[in-house]
């Protein structure tokens, strides 16, 4: 006897409120203006409760309904050991995001090659790079193959998009992305007058070891073995984790003069903090003068909504160099913050002048890793390089360590 068929609640229009409108069970939910992105965010959070709720082989599936299932396996897979999210889970919402703008409302039996195209062509024309596009190519696909091992799609969909195949450098009209350069050293030193006391240990422990900026921002005292020459750093989470991969970073001599001057008595406790930049900063601004009452007026409420963290994130780490580079490299005034009053199109051509300011002057804390990775490679190697940066190749390790052009033009001077 066939099971019987059921259907999804829809999304519908409530013409008396202009508002969209889903009926689950019985009870109407009003989700915002139809049409609108907000209230299709809400239609999508709903049904995605309401599908985790049947049977899903006796309904028929759309995309948008495999991508929510879909979505809800990935924020639960995708985690590293001690249950934190990696940021796999993220990256699929986003790459889907392209496919249910475009094809929401088809039915995954029906999908092919070329509407995987379509979404591909419609990456493209938002401005992603190339390697991203593939990446999010590949999701897409994972979402299929998911679906043909848990029975949501016929396998010869899932065999049809595999044939779609990535884009090549040079052969397609997605954009390049630039290759990632070490900083020119005169560019990292001149940020120091313009960031704290923390964020200046976290540049120079990432230039003498070469670990990844949310390795640095991370450290504990109770996550050093400090016995020995070398002290040891296993990171409490990282890149490796969740493929079982373990990660040592050794730090020299160097490394341990910028350590001990941030170790605290309690082990747990993050030495890079953003609460302790904030004490220090506000410690030096004594007055010479007295305050006058309109400027007291002006004062900072004692207990603003946001308060700075126990540790940085890799986002406001990197967030405070770039904030340091716009001082350090005079960046005009007016691209720091554009009005609201200008017209959109003025707006967004400033907006577009910013970014190509920023592009040119601001480096990022993933570059410092390049530092050490060249810096490694014209001291001890290739290898030694690989084993400093934690590389499962010297293959990686090329993407990282540049090739020291000045040593190789001088040899090439005298061999001739």
């Amino acid at each position: 006897m066939s099971k019987k068929k059921i259907f999804k609640p829809a999304y519908q229009l409530h013409k008396a409120s202009g508002q969209a409108r889903v009926r689950i069970n019985g009870n109407d939910h009003y989700l915002g203006p139809y049409g609108s992105q907000e209230s299709r965010d809400e239609y999508d959070k709903l049904i995605s409760v309401w599908l985790s709720r049947q049977d899903v082989s006796n309904i028929k599936l759309t995309i948008a309904d495999l991508s929510l299932l879909f979505i809800e396996f990935a924020d639960g897979y995708y985690r590293k050991a001690d249950g934190m999210p990696t940021s796999e889970a993220a990256n699929i919402r986003k790459a889907l995001k392209y496919l249910v703008r475009m094809f929401r409302n088809l039915s995954v039996h029906e999908f092919s090659p070329l509407k995987l195209q379509a979404v591909r062509d419609e990456m493209i024309a938002h401005g992603l790079v190339r390697t991203s596009i593939n990446r999010n190519i590949g999701r897409i696909k994972r979402m299929f193959r998911w679906g043909v091992e848990n029975e949501l799609v016929n396998p010869l969909v899932f065999q049809a998009v595999q044939a779609v195949a990535g884009l090549r450098a040079g052969r397609s009209g997605a954009r390049e992305s630039d290759p990632v350069k070490p900083v020119p050293s005169h560019r990292v030193e001149a940020v120091k007058p313009f960031v704290s006391r923390q964020v200046w240990g976290m540049v120079e422990l990432q230039l003498t070891t070469g670990m990844r900026p949310g390795e640095v921002i991370q450290i504990r005292g109770g996550d050093l073995n400090m016995d020995g020459e070398v002290w040891e750093y296993r990171p409490q989470r990282h890149k490796g984790e969740h493929v079982g991969k373990d990660r040592v970073i050794f730090i020299g001599p160097r490394g341990k003069k910028v350590v001990r001057e941030f170790l605290k008595t309690d082990l747990g406790a993050y030495i890079f903090s953003p609460t302790d930049a904030k004490v220090e900063y506000y410690a030096s601004l004594e007055r010479k003068t007295p305050m006058t009452p309109s400027a007291q007026k002006r004062r900072r409420k004692r207990k603003p909504k946001k308060q700075p963290g126990n540790c940085y994130t890799v986002c406001s780490y990197g967030q405070a160099i770039r904030k340091a580079c716009e001082k350090a490299f005079d960046m005009p005034v007016e691209f720091r913050k554009v009005s609201h009053n200008l017209p959109n199109d003025q707006r967004s051509k400033i907006k577009e002048q910013a970014s190509s300011w920023r592009k040119e002057w601001c480096w990022h804390p993933h570059q410092l890793r390049h530092n050490a990775g060249t810096e490694l490679r014209r001291e001890f190697g290739i290898e030694a390089a690989r084993l400093i940066l934690g590389h499962s190749s010297a293959a990686i390790t090329e993407i990282y360590a540049e090739l020291d052009r000045d040593q190789a033009r001088l040899i090439a001077g005298k061999v001739g």
